[in-house]
Formats: structure tokens, sequence, C-alpha cells
């Protein structure tokens, strides 16, 4: 057969773009080079000295660049795949010194238009639900997401149709002439050249970094790949970049790409260089000239309006003492959360947190809705341990937990910016006379993804998170009704291996380990047995502690254990899900409830265990142990009274202990006999900052 005719051309007009044919192009910067012959979308453009700028310090931005026209990867006889390499020249500059985020991609895909990927970890190229079909990826990462597996924060890493990479290495390269790894730092603000090669014959994919402008003889990565089955006949190639609650500016000087050849290497010289970084502009002192002529009554209009300009300026200006520099890039201006509140008008109220009222807003830059809850500062802590628990809250990432975005300090003021959370919370629609009835498929989701924040805050985070406030009016619920853990304003953090400290007993009746009534100390035991309340009360559509019931089906947990004893589970189950539920699924979540709400901490499952139960992994036992009575023994001193009022599964309840629940109810009424940490203003009542309506 003969070979098809291969096409040339040479765009005279474009000096940058010095070759172009099917299969092979070479931009040596990016000046004067249109839509037509680069695709660019989102943030992206390109600087007047020909420097292509995928993002900018902008939070959760996305940014493209691809070749306008598909390429083939496959024989059109055989369909095996071409081999390819390319090079490129790139810089990553972060917003502040050691903290840059998120990282670039070089990508091959069947589209250069991606519906539904998000900013942040997944790199405007993949969502929540981690699943893309036929994308290839190297991705240049600066920060390390635990629930991905990353290294580190400073990284290389090969990425098939997910952000969790097949392989990655930290940002390294050999100098010729030795094995040894010297570190680079990716957001050094330095240009580095990469370059990326696929042998299909080998099914060998090698990953090459360096900072100047000769290629290594060793490569930083190489991996058997065997990419048939992910390359399409024709695909894109191109970048992605993101930022997220850190930002970095990801620029791209020069790009080479060849299929079945190897590409040229670059003069780092003779790219364009990087683009300065513009210095904030110092407000100038102002100065008011008056002639001689203007007459008294003009001078003191001038006067009068200068001086309410002034005084405007200082009640709202942001002042930010050093200290602050050193959080982190969390802080917002104050004067961008007062325009995306439209300025904190009463048409954006969503609701009334427990320290201060909460509005909905939209980020000026990024478009993008969050929630901003105003709270006044009166703290025992200082404020700087206050934004510094902020802090460490907020650096918190998994795809079921309610995100802390930012902050802002305004006096004594203080702006919390979070998630927007488009359905509210959880018990709107369980309690009393739901918005809408969800299906058994949407509360099994909902569980199994806050089991897995919670495995998250317990297990893969760098320190261990006890939350202390599990309830289903802190399950907040996004558009897709995909279920969040959110209000970390009662949690603790400790050091792994260590014990968390004794504190006071805070909480909800109803969702409080019984052990915590002796000890006040809050362990990951105590959050499993919350979340055996969640999982009665999702299964139920009632609460842990009913105050409307019979004194028999008062306390959930007993009515549940005697309904199981009696073999009569299923009557337990909410009648508004009329019958229409998966059988084994429901057992196997009431048995779960039961086991998770033991009153020995030590005979409930961990997080990691009740995942794997949820996800069928492992079968939860056939034989179950009575919830059983904790025992009351000394050291309950200075505890209230009615916390030892909550009925034991062993006991009967009497028509006094009814009485003394009759005033309460499981979720208004917080246990708060509270520490004094600062990060207690960040709790409210439930979830009250994200309601809408």
């Amino acid at each position: 057969m003969a070979k098809p005719l291969r096409f040339f051309w040479v765009f005279v007009f474009l000096p940058n773009l010095v070759f172009s044919q099917l299969d092979n192009f070479i931009y040596t910067g990016f000046h004067g080079v249109g839509n037509n012959n680069i695709s660019m979308n989102g943030a992206t453009k390109i600087d007047s000295n020909g420097v292509l700028e995928l993002t900018n310090v902008t939070k959760r931005l996305i940014g493209r660049a691809f070749y306008p026209s598909p390429l083939r990867f496959k024989n059109s006889t055989d369909g095996t795949p071409f081999s390819f390499s390319t090079s490129f020249a790139f810089a990553i500059v972060p917003e502040y010194p050691k903290l840059g985020g998120h990282g670039l991609t070089f990508t091959i895909s069947p589209t250069k238009e991606f519906k539904g990927a998000l900013p942040s970890q997944y790199f405007g190229l993949f969502n929540a639900e981690n699943s893309s079909n036929h994308i290839f990826a190297v991705e240049f990462d600066t920060v390390q997401e635990l629930e991905f597996g990353d290294i580190d924060d400073n990284h290389v890493g090969i990425d098939i149709n997910s952000p969790i990479s097949n392989d990655s290495a930290s940002a390294a390269y050999y100098r010729d002439g030795s094995t040894k790894k010297e570190a680079l730092n990716l957001i050094s603000g330095k240009t580095f050249q990469a370059w990326i090669d696929y042998d299909s014959r080998r099914n060998q994919l090698n990953v090459t970094l360096s900072p100047s402008s000769s290629k290594p003889s060793l490569p930083l990565l190489s991996l058997d790949l065997n990419l048939s089955t992910i390359l399409n006949d024709f695909m894109y190639v191109g970048f992605s970049a993101s930022t997220g609650l850190l930002v970095s500016s990801h620029y791209l000087f020069g790009w080479n790409f060849k299929m079945n050849g190897v590409a040229q290497n670059f003069d780092l010289s003779s790219l364009p260089s990087l683009p300065a970084v513009p210095k904030k502009k110092q407000t100038a002192a102002l100065s008011i000239g008056v002639p001689v002529s203007v007459s008294a009554t003009v001078l003191l209009i001038s006067a009068i309006l200068f001086s309410i300009y002034i005084i405007r300026k200082i009640k709202n200006a942001d002042i930010i003492e050093e200290w602050e520099l050193n959080v982190g890039p969390h802080r917002f201006s104050y004067q961008e959360l007062k325009k995306a509140t439209k300025n904190f008008r009463d048409k954006e109220l969503l609701g009334f947190g427990g320290f201060g009222r909460v509005y909905r807003g939209t980020l000026p830059n990024s478009q993008t809705q969050v929630a901003v809850k105003r709270v006044s500062h009166e703290s025992k802590q200082g404020l700087r341990e206050f934004v510094s628990e902020i802090a460490s809250i907020g650096r918190l990432r998994h795809r079921n937990l309610v995100q802390l975005q930012g902050w802002c300090r305004r006096r004594g003021d203080l702006l919390l910016v979070y998630d927007f959370m488009s359905n509210g919370s959880l018990d709107k629609f369980l309690f009393d006379d739901p918005k809408s009835i969800l299906t058994w498929e949407q509360r099994f989701k909902i569980i199994k993804g806050v089991a897995s924040g919670l495995l998250y805050l317990h297990e893969e985070w760098e320190q261990i998170v006890i939350h202390r406030d599990i309830k289903a009016s802190n399950i907040l619920l996004d558009g897709e009704l995909n279920g969040r853990l959110g209000d970390f304003g009662l949690a603790r953090l400790h050091e792994h291996g260590a014990n968390p400290s004794t504190t006071r007993v805070v909480g909800t009746l109803g969702y409080i380990a019984p052990e915590l009534t002796r000890a006040g100390k809050a362990t990951t035991a105590s959050d499993v047995f919350a979340f055996g309340a969640l999982l009665l009360e999702v299964a139920c559509g009632r609460r842990p502690v009913e105050h409307k019931a019979s004194p028999e089906e008062l306390i959930l947990v007993d009515w549940i254990w005697e309904a199981w004893i009696e073999g009569m589970v299923l009557g337990v189950v909410d009648p508004r899900l009329m019958g229409h539920y998966d059988e084994v699924e429901l057992v196997m979540v009431l048995k779960l409830g039961l086991m998770c709400s033991n009153n020995v901490p030590t005979a409930r499952p961990s997080m990691r265990q009740v995942v794997r139960y949820l996800e069928g992994e492992v079968g939860v036992p056939d034989v179950l142990s009575p919830p059983g009575a904790y025992d009351r023994g000394k050291g309950n001193e200075g505890f209230d009274d009615f916390v030892h009022s909550y009925p034991s599964s062993n006991e009967k309840v009497s028509s006094e202990k009814v009485s003394s629940f009759s005033f309460m109810r499981s979720d208004d009424f917080d246990v708060e006999a509270a520490s004094a940490s600062p990060i207690s203003l960040l709790s409210g009542r439930g979830s009250s900052f994200i309601r809408t309506g």
C-alpha cells in the first residue's frame, strides 16, 4: 500500500511557530500565535513578551492550551500506537515563596473541552468521581494530596484516567555522567525543560527534567506502559493547569512535539523570559492643591469630602500584621468578600450560626459560589492562635469534607469562607417535613461518602482529626447530593501515635459516646459512636432521641436492638421509602449502626473497617453483641445528671426518664461545656451556614 502523503506548512507570518506539519510542530515562544494555531480556554493568555500564561495568582482557576488540530496516534492499518516525543520549557511562580498550587499537566486526550472538570487537585482534567476515559497526563504537581496518594508537594507523576498517579517521583534530574539525583524545586520560579518520550515498540514511557538546555542521559521516571487501549486514532495534545486555595502562575516558553521521532532540545536562552512580577502599588499620599482664587466655600467643601474619603478608606482598610503573612494564602481581602456578598445584604443571608451570620457569596474573580460566615472574635486565646487553627483545618482536602476556603480579619471581626452546598444539610431531608424524600440509593451514597471522609480524618491525613460533632445537621449535600462532613468547630487535632488530651465534654445529645461522660477524652472511637447514630437515623428517618415517640421508641438504638432481637428489624425502616430499597444493604447498615453504637469503645469497629463493610469487601458479622450498659463507676463528678438519664439498651425506659427528655430535641441541644479553644467559633447551630431556604 502506498504511504500517505505528508503535507507541510510554513507560517512565515508567525515567527514563533517555526514549523508545523500533521505530526510535528515547534513553538519557540508564543508571540503572534493566534487562536487558529493554538487553542486556549479558561484563564490562559499570551503575554506581550510571548510567554503562554496558563493561570495567574487567582484562586480556583483552570487554564488550558492545546494544539488546535487532533493528531493521528495509531497506525490506520493495524491500530498499533505510534511512538511520540515532546519537550517543553515551563516555570511555576507561586504567590507565596514556599506555597504553590496546584501544578500543570501535559495531556493527551480525545477532547479539548473537559465538562465537569474541577480546578485544584484535579488540574482542570478530572472531577471528584475520579473517572475519565482515554486521558493520559504527566503532572508537575506542587501540592500533596493524601487522598490521591501523592508522595510529596514537589513531584512528577504519570496519570491514566485519574489524578491518582500510576508512578511518580520527586522533582529531580541527573547531571551528565552522574547517577545521583539532584533535587529541583518546581515552585522556585526558575525555567525547567521537560521531555516526555514514548516508545511504542518497547511499551516504555520516560519523563526527564532538567534546569538547563541539555537533556540528561537518565530519565527521572521510566514506566513500562502500553498505551494502545488509552490512545484513540486521533487525539489532542496540550496542557492544563489549575489553582486552588494555594495559587501559582504557570508559564510555558516553548513547546516541541514529534510523532515517531525525537523532540529537539530548546536553547533556554533563546526563549522568551519570565514576565516581571508587578510590584504592588503603594498608595501615594494625596495632596490637594487649591488655587488662591478658590473661594473659602469651595475649600471647605473639598476638605469635608476629603475627610470623608479618608475615614472610609481607614474604616475599610485591611490592616495586615506581619505574622498573618506566615499563616498561608488563605486570606481574602475584606473588599473582595464585601463585593461577593453584595455588601452583606439581607437577601444573601443564608442563616445564623452560633457566633454570627452567614451569607451566600460569589467571588468576583473566579465566579465561585461560597458561604461567608461573619463572626465576632471573643476568644480567650489570642487572635493569632485562632487563625493558626483555622489554617490547620483549612488544609484538609477530601471530596467528602466541606472545605474551608479561606478567611479574612478586619479588626475584631473574622470572615470565614466555605464551600457553598446548594442542597443544605441532611437533616432537612430526613426529619419532620422533609423538603424531598431521598431514595435509598442516595442515602447509601451519602453514608459511604461520609465514612470515606471520616477515614481520611482519622487515619489518612498528616494528623489525626477528631470531629466531635458528627450528626445529620452537619452533613452537607452538594448539587449532586454528595454527602460532605462539615462544621469543624469542635474538632481536635493530634499527632499519629499520640494520645488526645482530656477536654470537657462537647457534642450533641444522642451522639455523645458514653465514655465521654467519665473521662471527657474524645477519641476516634467516640466519632465512630456518633457515626453509628448517623447510620441509624439515615436508615430510619428518625433522630437518635425522638421526644415525640412512645417510651418504647424514645431511644433509637434501643428500639432497633429490640426489633433485631425479635426478628422484625425491617419494621424500623423509614416508611417514606415505601419499601423501595436494597434489603441486603439496608440490613447491613442497621447492623453496622448497632456495632458502632456499642457502649464499649473497643467493641466498635474503626472507620477503616466501616468503609470495608460499606464497600462490600468484607461481610458484617451475623451475630451481634448488644450495645450494652456502660459501667457508670466513679469519675462522673462534675457532669450534668441529665446525661446519665440516657438509658442503656438493658434498661426499660421509665416515665420519669421520658419526662426528662420531653423538653429537648437531639438536634437543637448541644452539650457545650466546651473548652475555650478559638476554633470553637467555627461551630454553629448545626450547618446553618449552607442552608438555602
